[in-house]
Order: structure tokens, then C-alpha cells, then sequence
């Protein structure tokens, strides 16, 4: 018997699909890696192109238009980011043990702890 204050951890209960829209997840649909590529040399641009009108003295309305071509990439830009994000977080949930490691993983290994009575649960 050990002297240790700190209780055993229960098991971590098993996740599954990272869901969307009520759905798993799928990686085939939505924006992938290149569109969101396009998005950001296409606000990059447009970032740099909205001020220069000004001085360049360009109609206010084409200036105007600009500015709000600007926020409505960066809105469609965060999104599909968003996206990419719950992707990489899909596909890593699917793999519990690193790529290149043979050892066990420190969940896996929580999981085949034996589990040890604790205070106040019912007897088994």
C-alpha cells in the first residue's frame, strides 16, 4: 500500500467520430487546404489593394467595396479554417498512437491500469 494522496484516474471514456451537423465527420467534403490557399493570397492581395486605392485616389465606392470584399473573406477565411482545424482534430482522434512510436500511448496505458476501489463506491 502506497502512502499516495492522489486517487487512480478513472478511465477516460471512448470518443468517437468528431460530429458535424449532426453527421461524422467526412475529410472528402467541404473547402479543402487549396481553397482555403486561394482565400488567403486573395485577402492578402485584396489587404494590400484597399488602402493603395485611397491614395491612389480611386472612386470611394470602389474603395468602399474593397473594404467590405476585405471582411467578408476574413469571415469566410476564419470559417473554413474553422473546418480544416476539426479535420485535423478528426483524424487525429482516429489514431490514439503517434505515427511513429511503438511504445504505448500514456491513455493507453491509464486504460490497463487496474482500477483500485475508491471511497464512497459501491462494493462490486
Amino acid at each position: 500500500m502506497t502512502d499516495d494522496p492522489t486517487p487512480p484516474r478513472r478511465p477516460r471514456p471512448q470518443t468517437g467520430p468528431v460530429q458535424y451537423k449532426g453527421a461524422d465527420l467526412e475529410p472528402a467534403r467541404g473547402p479543402g487546404l487549396g481553397c482555403f490557399r486561394f482565400q488567403i493570397v486573395l485577402l492578402i492581395a485584396l489587404i494590400v489593394l484597399t488602402p493603395l486605392s485611397v491614395a491612389w485616389d480611386w472612386p470611394p465606392l470602389v474603395s468602399a467595396g474593397l473594404l467590405f470584399a476585405v471582411i467578408l473573406l476574413l469571415l469566410v477565411a476564419g470559417q473554413t479554417i474553422i473546418f480544416l482545424l476539426r479535420l485535423v482534430a478528426a483524424d487525429r482522434r482516429s489514431r490514439r498512437r503517434p505515427l511513429g512510436s511503438a511504445t504505448k500511448t500514456v491513455g493507453e496505458l491509464e486504460d490497463e491500469a487496474p482500477q483500485a476501489p475508491r471511497e464512497g463506491d459501491p462494493p462490486a
